[in-house]
């Protein structure tokens, strides 16, 4: 196979790698950046930046991404002027490092697709480079070729060649690596001494396989990119090869003193082993180390014992056994770090929590076909095995829980842009960040989110001028928060701004038909005008708004991963919008009810209690809607029976079963109760779609389809303020929850 060859396997193979690690160094590298802004002389932080940028950059040499490397470089110039001290940090300086992490992205995603790019990207990025070149005092250098322009995380050795010594596993070039491409690379960014090829591994001729790899390498390496930067070069083949750095003798540190190596040893940077970690430090020299590892294989070949390199380095170098120890720390955390991850692909992920539902569904037919044999063991052995599922289902979907902080930090941009678009000054705060909730209901509730924040910023946070002037600070903030509550997530986006103009909302409302003119409703029925198609109270149409599209989208967006969203404002003093979301989108724990011949499921964490012996109801509306007496209030029920007609006569008894939606509860009057019961969530089909109280689908089994019930819309249906007149003397929107807990009227089980 040609060089060409081996170079275009390399790229297809690893590229994809690549990118998914530059776009989380650049992730990071932005949120680094909005973080240096409130402490602009934190070394750590310019330090970590620097990183950042130099990985990228060290990283995209590799591939051959000279757009990527040259521009980057002017980039990690700035950083390290800014972490030396020669430049200080200013808002100015902040938007530019953040439009050439938005460069960099680009670039990146250019790598995927190079004749995406136009004229106008490229003149745009010089531009860029212009202004960077300006903001750090350097000049362009024509001649100087992007790899050694690279800069150094680390030290760089005052003169001297690196020994490097390299050995390839036999999976290397099946893996997709090239060995020669590192080499050529390495050539990039110091001057290599004369490379010898050892062929001591290299099987007979007539044994030898064409996709094995044998190549093995010794060779020396001037590079002021030091140890990190050679070892960066085999980043990608880390786990296809053998590798061996031995610096200079004049780059070795003085190690006598045991604090000063011990320090030494513990700024080691993560993924060495022990012996390497010692030679750094100069706790041994290269040769020690190998007739040390010589002295280990001969004791194990002899006496079948394996001794642990410490304790030889110990007896035959005279290496401190705390040294040692030192070490031996180090490198169990770098075990313990590394283990702690792991990457998978989403969409097996996916597959298994399918097949995890299909086996919930068995094995609760399995469980009814036990029970109907009236078998003993057989019901024991099968309530074994529904636990075992269970614990299953709750570990598998562990798998796909993330914390929120990530998705809210991505808002420290578009606050910190959209603020100084609007002119305005605004501080975000990040409450419950590690809450945490299922993947792809984060991943769908980021455009929602990214509405509502930008919503507020323009409509909900005043001007400076304009809060100075009403007595408040100057700034304003906006608080993004998250915390689990009745087995939900509630997000709130809370802002201390002017507040939602109830006058301008309800007259817009009568302009457009929306209420009858002269009608007043409550200002609860006001507030949620907002989330109206084509609803919108701006003056005047802007990039962010007036153009009255967005929030019912963001409504009908959050309707669809089964939550609910409620708003509250007071004039003046700011605006909450509160969003509950069900922590995932697969398998729940449902209680499962009969009215009649059908089946419905209420997610249990919803379910307050039961009312066994239904006590005397008001008269019911046209649609099933009532309300009886629970400890001196009003409770509101519906009747599912009369909401969706189903043909079956009521039975002799029926039940109330007490249910949570958000700060209310009201009743739905049931047949049977089944009791608790896991559920696999199955989506509608299109003919119920549309279907008010209803969220989706399941299957039980005895192979039956149950409706799994919406208890937020059925809520809002029980809570309406059309009940007939003998109703209305109950509260219309719902009974609070009290703050104690008073006991249950006869009859009643307590489910939580």
């Amino acid at each position: 196979m040609s060089d060409a060859g081996y170079d275009a396997s390399f790229i297809a193979e690893a590229l994809p790698a690549f990118i998914s690690e530059a776009n989380e160094q650049i992730e990071m590298l932005e949120q680094l950046l909005l973080q240096l802004e409130d402490t602009p002389d934190d070394r750590e932080l310019l330090d970590a930046l620097f990183r950042c940028a130099h990985t990228v950059k060290g990283s995209a040499g590799m591939f051959g991404l000279d757009a990527v490397v040259g521009f980057t470089h002017h980039v990690e110039t700035l950083l390290d002027r800014l972490r030396e001290g020669q430049l200080a940090l200013t808002p100015a300086l902040g938007s530019l490092l953040l439009q050439s992490n938005d460069q960099i992205r680009a670039l990146i995603e250019a790598a995927q697709n190079p004749l995406a790019a136009t004229l106008a990207d490229e003149q745009a990025r010089a531009a860029l480079v212009l202004r960077l070149q300006l903001a750090s005092g350097t000049e362009a250098v024509a001649a100087a070729t992007p790899a050694l322009a690279a800069a150094s995380d680390s030290p760089a050795p005052a003169g001297g060649d690196w020994q490097v010594a390299v050995s390839f596993n036999a999976d290397t070039f099946r893996n997709g690596m090239d060995p020669l491409a590192i080499l050529q690379y390495l050539g990039g960014i110091g001057r290599m001494g004369a490379i010898r090829c050892k062929t001591a591994a290299v099987p007979p001729l007539d044994t030898l396989a064409g996709d094995d790899c044998h190549l093995a390498f010794d060779f020396s390496i001037d590079t002021p990119l030091g140890r990190d930067g050679i070892e960066a070069a085999f980043s990608f083949v880390r786990d296809d090869c053998t590798l061996r750095i031995e610096p200079p003798a004049a780059a070795l540190p003085d190690c006598a003193a045991l604090p000063d190596c011990a320090a030494l040893i513990a700024a080691q940077p993560p993924g060495r082993k022990l012996g390497e970690m010692l030679v750094a430090v100069g706790a041994v020299t290269q040769s020690q180390l190998a007739q040390g590892l010589q002295s280990q294989a001969l004791a194990e070949a002899r006496s079948g014992s394996h001794p642990m390199l410490g304790e030889v380095l110990v007896e035959q170098a005279g290496v401190d056994p705390r040294v040692v120890a030192a070490a031996l720390r180090k490198q169990q955390q770098r075990d313990g770090d590394e283990n702690r991850f792991i990457r998978v692909q989403a969409d097996r992920l996916d597959e298994v929590i399918t097949l995890l539902g299909e086996l919930v569904i068995a094995g609760a037919g399995a469980s009814q076909l036990a029970r109907d044999t009236q078998q003993r063991p057989l019901i024991e052995a099968n309530r074994q095995i529904t636990r075992l599922i269970e614990e299953v289902r709750n570990s598998t979907l562990q798998l796909r829980m993330v914390p929120i902080g990530e998705t809210f930090a991505r808002f420290r941009r578009v606050v910190r842009d959209t603020a100084a678009e609007l002119g305005k000054d605004v501080a975000l705060e990040i409450v419950g960040g590690d809450t945490e909730l299922d993947k792809a209901v984060v991943e769908r509730i980021a455009d929602p989110l990214m509405h509502l924040v930008r919503n507020a910023l323009d409509h909900g946070l005043e001007a400076p001028e304009q809060r100075a002037a009403s007595g408040k600070p100057a700034q304003g903030r906006l608080t993004l928060s998250a915390c689990h509550e009745s087995g939900s997530v509630l997000i709130r986006i809370v802002d201390d701004g002017r507040g939602i103009a109830r006058d301008r909302v309800l007259q817009r409302a009568w302009d457009r038909g929306l209420v009858r003119p002269g009608v007043t409703p409550p200002d609860a029925d006001i507030l949620k005008l907002i989330f109206e198609p084509g609803f919108s109270t701006a003056e005047k149409v802007t990039n962010l708004s007036g153009r009255g599209v967005g929030m019912d989208v963001v409504r009908r967006n959050i309707e669809a991963l089964r939550g609910s969203v409620d708003i509250a404002s007071t004039p003046g003093q700011g605006s909450c919008i509160e969003i509950r979301l069900p922590l995932t989108l697969a398998i729940i724990d449902g209680f499962l009810i009969g009215v009649g011949h059908s089946k419905f499921v209420v997610p249990l964490d919803a379910v307050c209690e039961v009312i066994a012996t239904r006590p005397e109801t008001s008269p019911f509306d046209a649609r099933g809607r009532s309300c009886i007496e629970l400890r001196g209030q009003v409770l509101p029920v519906v009747s599912l029976r009369a909401l969706y007609a189903l043909d079956a006569p009521p039975p002799e008894r029926d039940s109330v079963l007490v249910i949570r939606a958000g700060n209310t509860r009201y009743g739905v009057i049931v047949d049977v109760l089944h009791g608790q019961q896991q559920t696999v969530i199955k989506p509608l089909g299109r003919l119920l779609q549309h279907m008010r109280g209803v969220s989706g689908s399941s299957i039980l089994g005895s192979g039956e389809v149950a409706l799994i019930l919406d208890v937020n819309s059925l809520g809002a249906l029980a809570a309406a303020d059309s009940f007939p007149a003998t109703v209305r003397s109950g509260p219309p929107a719902g009974i609070p929850l009290p703050d104690m807990q008073l006991p249950a009227p006869a009859g009643a089980q307590h489910f939580q």
